[in-house]
C-alpha cells in the first residue's frame, strides 16, 4: 500500500524546497519510488508562476508530479468560503498520481501574505490521510525555544500524540543569521559598521534528546547551499557583461566592497568572492587581475558607477581575463548596488543543475535512513536502480572498501578538488603525486583543504626506489636503469609502480594525460588478471529511471567471438559488483535466427560460448537494441527471451558500434555516463576524459575503490 507524506513548514525561511528535494533524493537512494505534489503553487514573488520545487523537479528528473492550483484561485475559493471545492480539486489532482511507493506533498509556507497556510495544511493533511513531517529551522532560537516551536506546531495538528505526526526535520542547523533569523551569505563587508552574522552552535544530539517528536533529520548549514553562479548575480542586477569568462560556473560565496586601499583588501581576494569596486579604481582591478593570474578563482568582478573599463587597463589585464574571471558592470553607484545585492534571492534556480545536485545530496545525507526504508513496508515489486540510488551505492560501497587510490595528476586543480571531496565523504584515501608545495598551492588557490584522508607524495623523493623493480619487470624488453629513471619521470608510470608494489589499491588518471598515457604503463606492468585473456571496458549509462551497462565502447576494435563472450562475462560481473542485476543482451543488427552473415554469426557464437562458460548468468542474443530494451518490441521479436525488453547489460559487437551508440544515447538524451571503467586488469586502473568534471573524477575514484575490493 502506498504512503502519503506531507512536509509542513512551521514558519517562513525553513528551506522547504531544499528539504523536499533532499527527502526525494533519500527515497531514490533507497530504491523507494516517489511522486511529488504541491497542492497550491506558492512562488516567492507572487503571481501565477509555478512553485520552485515543482519547477526544479520537472526540469531535472522524471519524477511524476501533478499540476498545482494557482494561488489566486485558492485565495478566491478560501475567501468565498469554498474550502470544500478547493479540497476536492486537490484530491482530484492528487489521484492523478499513482504507481509510486510514496507521494510527497509539500505544504504551504505561512507568510504575511498567506496567513491561511496553517489551516490549509491541516485540511489537506486530513483529506489526503497524510503522515505529517514538520520542517523547522533554529534561526536565533536555542534548543529549549526550538522545542516550544515544535510543540506549538504539533498542537495545531492534534498534539504530539497524533499518530499521523511522523516527526520533524530540522534544516539550516547553525546557519549564520541576521537579527530577524534570516539565513544570509557573508555580506558583512557591505558596510564597515555592520555586525557579523550570528551563528549558533546547537548540537544535533541536543535537538534529538529534547524534541517532543521524532527527529527525522538534522541538516547542517553549508555555504555551498547558497553559493550562486556569477551569471545569476549579473541577471539580478541587470548588469552589462564586460567579460563573460566562466560566469556560468563560478560561484559567489562572499561579497566584498573594495572601498579601502589595496593592502587592506587583498585578504578578501579569495575563491568565490564577488569583488565590487568602482570602475575608476584601477588599483583594485589590477590587484584582482594579479590574484586571478596566480590561480585564485575569484567569483566575479563587479564594476559600479556606469564607467567603461579603461582600454589600457583591459590590455594590461588581458591574461587575467583569459583565466575565466567574469566581469560585469552595474549602472548604479556603489550604494545603489549594495542595496540591490541585499535583495538578491538565495533560492536555487531550476536550471542550476550543479547546485541542485549539491542540495539534493547534502540534505539527503542527513535524513534518517531507517525512516525512509520503513516507508515501503508491506509493498512489493521489483525496483530498478535509479541514477541517484546508483551514485549513492557507489559511495557507500567505496566507503566500506576503505581503499587507497593514487592520482598521478596530483597538482591538477579538478583532481585536487576531487581528492578533498573523497576524503570528506570517506570514499577513499587519495594519494596525490607531485611536488607537495605546488599541490598545496593549487589547493589553497581554490579554497580547498587537504586534511586527513588525502596523502601527498613527493614524486622526486620516491622515484629512485622503484628503478630496480622496473628494470626487473621489463628486463626482457631491454629495460635499463637509465631508461627506467626516464620512464619514472612520468607520474603515471610512477603511480603504476606504486600499484604494482601494493602500496595503493588502484589508479585513476586522464584529466591531463591521454588514454594511451594512462593505460600503456598498466598494460606493461600490471597486466591482465589471471582469469582474463582480454582487457575491456564498460560505461554506466545513467538513464532517468535506471542505470544500464554498455560494453565494450572504448578498448577493443573488433573482438573475436571468444573475446566478445569474455567481454559479456566481465560486463555482467561488473554490473553485479555495482548492485545492478545483470540481464545481458548481445547486440546485433538482427534478432534471433532472422539474420545471416559473418557479423551476426559472431554474436550468435559469442552468446553460446558465454552461456556455456557461465550458466549462472542470464545471457541472450543476438538481439537488436530496441528488442533488448523495449518490452513491446520484445513481445513481437523475441517473445521467449529471458532478456529481451528488460536488458540491463548491453554488449556491442565491435568498438565502432559500441562507441557510436554510447555517444549517441548520451548526447541525444542529455544523460550522464560514468566510465570507461577498465575490466580484466590484475589491479584496477581507470581512465578519465580530459574534459572530466570534478564529480566525474570523484565517481571514478569510487568505481576504482570498489573494483579493488572485488578484485
Amino acid at each position: 500500500m502506498s504512503r502519503t507524506i506531507m512536509l509542513v513548514p512551521i514558519s517562513a525561511g525553513v528551506g522547504l524546497t531544499s528539504v523536499s528535494l533532499g527527502v526525494i533524493r533519500t527515497m531514490e537512494r533507497k530504491g523507494v519510488s516517489v511522486a511529488f505534489f504541491k497542492p497550491i503553487a506558492q512562488p516567492r514573488h507572487g503571481g501565477d508562476q509555478p512553485d520552485l520545487t515543482s519547477s526544479i523537479i520537472k526540469a531535472n528528473s522524471d519524477i511524476k508530479t501533478s499540476q498545482s492550483i494557482f494561488m489566486h484561485e485558492a485565495e478566491s475559493l478560501i475567501g468565498n468560503e469554498k474550502m470544500d471545492v478547493l479540497l476536492e480539486t486537490i484530491v482530484g489532482r492528487y489521484n492523478e498520481l499513482s504507481d509510486a511507493d510514496v507521494t510527497l506533498i509539500e505544504g504551504l509556507v505561512p507568510t504575511r501574505k498567506h496567513p491561511f497556510a496553517n489551516q490549509v495544511n491541516q485540511e489537506v493533511a486530513k483529506t489526503l490521510g497524510a503522515e505529517i513531517v514538520f520542517v523547522a529551522t533554529p534561526g536565533t532560537y536555542n534548543t529549549a525555544q526550538l522545542r516550544e516551536r515544535i510543540e506549538l506546531a504539533a498542537s495545531n495538528f492534534g498534539g504530539t500524540k497524533n499518530k499521523n505526526i511522523a516527526g520533524v526535520i530540522i534544516n539550516k542547523l547553525n546557519a549564520p543569521v541576521d537579527d530577524a533569523g534570516r539565513t544570509r551569505p557573508d555580506l558583512s563587508e557591505i558596510f564597515d559598521e555592520a555586525d557579523a552574522a550570528k551563528q549558533a552552535n546547537i548540537k544535533t544530539m541536543e535537538i534529538i534528546n529534547s524534541s517532543p517528536i521524532r527527529v527525522l533529520g538534522c541538516v547542517p548549514w553549508s555555504i555551498d547551499l547558497i553559493a550562486t553562479r556569477a551569471i545569476d548575480m549579473a541577471k539580478h542586477l541587470d548588469a552589462e557583461i564586460v567579460h563573460e569568462g566562466d560566469m556560468y560556473n563560478r560561484r559567489i560565496k562572499s561579497i566584498t566592497f573594495c572601498a579601502r586601499s589595496v593592502p587592506h583588501m587583498v585578504e578578501h581576494f579569495k575563491p568565490g568572492s564577488l569583488l565590487v569596486t568602482s570602475a575608476d579604481r584601477p588599483d583594485v582591478i589590477v590587484a584582482a587581475a594579479l590574484a586571478a593570474m596566480n590561480g585564485v578563482e575569484i567569483g566575479a568582478l563587479l564594476l559600479t558607477g556606469g564607467y567603461d573599463l579603461p582600454e589600457q587597463i583591459v590590455k594590461l589585464c588581458r591574461r587575467a581575463f583569459d583565466t575565466g574571471l567574469p566581469i560585469f558592470k552595474a549602472q548604479g553607484n556603489t550604494w545603489q548596488t549594495s542595496l540591490n545585492l541585499q535583495s538578491f534571492s538565495l533560492e536555487v534556480p531550476a536550471d542550476d543543475k550543479e547546485r541542485i545536485e549539491f542540495v539534493n545530496d547534502h540534505v539527503a545525507s542527513h535524513i534518517d535512513g531507517p525512516w525512509i526504508e520503513s516507508l515501503t513496508e508491506g509493498t512489493e515489486g521489483i525496483r530498478r536502480l535509479s541514477p541517484p540510488a546508483f551514485r549513492y551505492q557507489l559511495t557507500e560501497f567505496a566507503r566500506r572498501a576503505g581503499k587507497r587510490i593514487v592520482l598521478p595528476e596530483g597538482d591538477e586543480p579538478r583532481t585536487v578538488k576531487a581528492a578533498a571531496i573523497c576524503a570528506e565523504r570517506g570514499i577513499a584515501t587519495c594519494v596525490l603525486l607531485g611536488n607537495p608545495e605546488e599541490i598545496r598551492h593549487v589547493a589553497e588557490q581554490q579554497g580547498v583543504e587537504l586534511g586527513a584522508g588525502v596523502e601527498i607524495i613527493d614524486s622526486a623523493a620516491v622515484r629512485e626506489k622503484y628503478v630496480a623493480r622496473l628494470v626487473e619487470l621489463r628486463s626482457k624488453k631491454g629495460m635499463t636503469e637509465v631508461v627506467a629513471r626516464e620512464k619514472l619521470e612520468d607520474s603515471v608510470f610512477l603511480g603504476t609502480m606504486m600499484l604494482e608494489n601494493n602500496e595503493v589499491d588502484g589508479l585513476v588518471s586522464g584529466a591531463v594525460h591521454t588514454t594511451a598515457n594512462t593505460i600503456v604503463p598498466p598494460f606493461q606492468i600490471i597486466k591482465t588478471a589471471p582469469n582474463a585473456s582480454i582487457v575491456s571496458s564498460v560505461f554506466f549509462m545513467l538513464l532517468p529511471d535506471q542505470v544500464l551497462v554498455y560494453g565494450d565502447c572504448a578498448i577493443n576494435p573488433d573482438p573475436t567471438a571468444e573475446q566478445l563472450a569474455e567481454i559479456a562475462i566481465q560486463s555482467a560481473d561488473s554490473a553485479t559488483a555495482f548492485g545492478i542485476d545483470p540481464r545481458v543482451a548481445m547486440i546485433s543488427y538482427s534478432t534471433g535466427e532472422s539474420g545471416k552473415g559473418a557479423d551476426v554469426d559472431k554474436v550468435r557464437e559469442a552468446t553460446k560460448i558465454a552461456q556455456a562458460k557461465r550458466p549462472d548468468l542470464v545471457i541472450d542474443g543476438p538481439l537488436q537494441y530496441d528488442a533488448a530494451i523495449m518490452e513491446n518490441v520484445a513481445a513481437s521479436k523475441a517473445p521467449n527471451s529471458p532478456v529481451a525488453g528488460k536488458a540491463t547489460v548491453f554488449v556491442f559487437p565491435d568498438l565502432n558500434t559500441g562507441n557510436t551508440t554510447y555517444k549517441a544515447v548520451q548526447r541525444s538524451a542529455d544523460l550522464v555516463s560514468i566510465g570507461p571503467m577498465l575490466q580484466g586488469m590484475r589491479k584496477p586502473v581507470n581512465d578519465l576524459s580530459r574534459g572530466a568534471l570534478v564529480d566525474d573524477i570523484v565517481y571514478t575514484i569510487a568505481l576504482t575503490a570498489i573494483q579493488a575490493e572485488h578484485g
